[in-house]
């Protein structure tokens, strides 16, 4: 059976919510962890609640972000999550710069990650797993760019698992979309706060209203499980709601 004891895992975006929740199921399972963010803050307490992991505090989206995080560790596992807080307005109240915000961070990161994957190249047997979102495939009218930019995470994953068949380096690169807002996460208190007001009702009736939600521990575990035990998926996109884990369509 697949473990990731003793395996190198790297996690952009590690620093809050579900970047943060998979850092801990890794590490507990035995990993040897990187976790990667911007702010060193956040990095400082979360290696004192988890003693052992090694953290490098770096912009994600810069151009040499890629080089200077396989350096500091080779990934069997490179889970990508990290991203910007998209705009909560409607469109026609929004910049190009606030309605582009998603594209220059969420997928400058998957793609210069995935490509400096392809190019290093990471192991035979590495696996990329670039977190997504349920916007992805259903929209999110009152965020800008960001559904489309969750949408090209999927596209990018999938066009590197075709480049790694092609060159025959034996990387696995996935996709997972939370299918619904997480309102215990930064980013899904903004979507409740700024849905609840865009439809004048409370942020409480908002959230009443969602079924099937899942947790960012839901997701930490599906991202393993994916890792783990969906080694004949390469390529393919993934949803975790509280049902737990379908294929994406």
């Amino acid at each position: 059976m697949v473990t990731l004891t003793g395996k190198n895992v790297v996690i952009v975006g590690a620093s809050r919510g579900v970047g943060r929740a998979i850092a801990r199921r890794t590490a507990a399972e035995g990993a040897h962890v990187l976790a990667v963010a911007r702010n060193p803050a956040p990095l400082e307490q979360l290696a004192k609640q988890l003693p052992g992991i090694k953290t490098l505090a770096i912009d994600a989206a810069a151009a040499a972000a890629p080089a200077s995080v396989f350096t500091a560790l080779r990934p069997d596992l490179l889970v990508l999550c990290a991203g910007a807080i998209p705009p909560g307005r409607p469109i026609h109240e929004l910049t190009w710069e606030e309605f582009s915000t998603n594209w220059e961070t969420d997928v400058r990161i998957a793609f210069s990650f995935c490509r400096e994957a392809l190019r290093l190249p990471l192991s035979r047997g590495a696996t990329v797993i670039v977190i997504s979102s349920g916007a992805a495939l259903g929209g999110s009218p009152i965020s800008g760019g960001y559904a489309g930019a969750k949408r090209t995470q999927m596209f990018i994953a999938n066009y590197a698992q075709k480049e790694s068949q092609r060159l025959e380096l034996g990387i696995r690169f996935l996709a997972l979309a939370p299918a619904r807002i997480m309102p215990d996460t930064e980013l899904g208190r903004f979507a409740v706060e700024s849905y609840a007001r865009y439809l004048g009702i409370s942020p409480v009736a908002f959230v009443e209203g969602m079924s099937s939600r899942q947790t960012p521990d839901d997701v930490a575990n599906a991202t393993a499980e994916l890792a783990t035990h969906f080694t004949d998926c390469s390529g393919t996109a993934f949803t975790i709601s509280g049902e737990g884990i379908t294929r994406a369509e």
